[in-house]
């Protein structure tokens, strides 16, 4: 089993978020607040410097480790013998629990959380919120894939695996696509899904501190933090220490983790942590 090409990711990559770009437009889930083609365009310039980011750092470091680990048998998978295409499924699996456990540090650790909020202070959610994150982070997450690969013993075959999986699958699951709740309830036993992860956006703390998956929900069900009892009409999207759009400009976010902070962690309104608790529906079922 060789690295997917870059004459197949590439092509999917762009051909996934055109794909949801096109559904957004025809079946959207949220009724926006900005408009999508200026918020594309500014989002888009963000992943491109993050992406230069991680040519820069990342790019370097991991491709020499997974050959470290492929040579020496470095990590937790290289110390048994294993068919290779259930060594990479198990790294994609181990990959996708530790992402997990990073995410929730971005937004636990004060230092993390600086740069992480540039991606929820969006004020809509869809498939350009996906590529939305500050290239600090990115570059600070360099230290984590290493030890994720060195650890787990991540190949180079299976790290190419998990991020062309891990890029659909975040692509997806922030879109503003409105698919039949039924057909999400069924992708939710196993996959995050976009009303899903429009409950991790939402301004309300107690909502934005759920649904940390990233790809397979079982680590959210695990660790008991799932839930998809929130219906969609009644979430607001983003931070509510960031509510203009004035603030948002493309400037102003790249340079966002350098300032002072503003208490980016309370919800809008004192009633907003408990407004849905009255619903009595089981955290586990999906409102439309």
């Amino acid at each position: 089993m060789r690295k997917i090409p870059g004459w197949i990711s590439a092509p999917l990559a762009v051909g996934a978020f055109g794909m949801l770009v096109w559904l957004e437009r025809r079946r959207p889930l949220r009724r926006a607040v900005e408009s999508k083609s200026k918020r594309d365009a500014r989002n888009l310039v963000v992943a491109g410097v993050a992406a230069a980011a991680l040519q820069l750092v990342e790019r370097p470091v991991v491709e020499r480790l997974t050959a470290l680990v492929e040579r020496r048998k470095v990590g937790l998978l290289k110390q048994v013998a294993l068919p290779r295409p259930l060594e990479v499924a198990l790294a994609v699996v181990l990959l996708d629990y530790t992402l997990y456990v990073w995410h929730v540090l971005t937004h636990r650790v004060p230092l993390l959380w600086r740069f992480h909020l540039v991606h929820h202070a969006d004020l809509d959610l869809d498939a350009s919120t996906a590529l939305r994150f500050h290239f600090g982070e990115l570059v600070v997450s360099v230290a984590w894939r290493a030890a994720q690969v060195l650890l787990i013993g991540v190949s180079p075959q299976s790290l190419s695996a998990w991020q062309n999986l891990l890029f659909v699958s975040i692509l997806f699951h922030h879109s503003n696509v409105r698919l039949p709740v039924e057909v999400e309830r069924r992708l939710n036993l196993f996959l995050v899904t976009p009303r899903m992860h429009g409950i991790h956006h939402s301004t309300v703390r107690g909502e934005r501190d759920a649904n940390w998956s990233s790809g397979l929900t079982f680590w959210d069900r695990l660790h008991g933090t799932l839930r998809l009892n929130v219906p969609q009409s009644g979430i607001e999207i983003g931070l509510p220490a960031y509510r203009e759009p004035e603030e948002l400009g493309l400037f102003e976010i790249l340079k966002l983790p350098f300032g002072a902070q503003r208490p980016a962690r309370e919800s809008l309104s004192p009633d907003a942590r408990t407004r849905h608790d009255a619903l009595r529906v089981p955290a586990d079922h999906l409102l439309a």
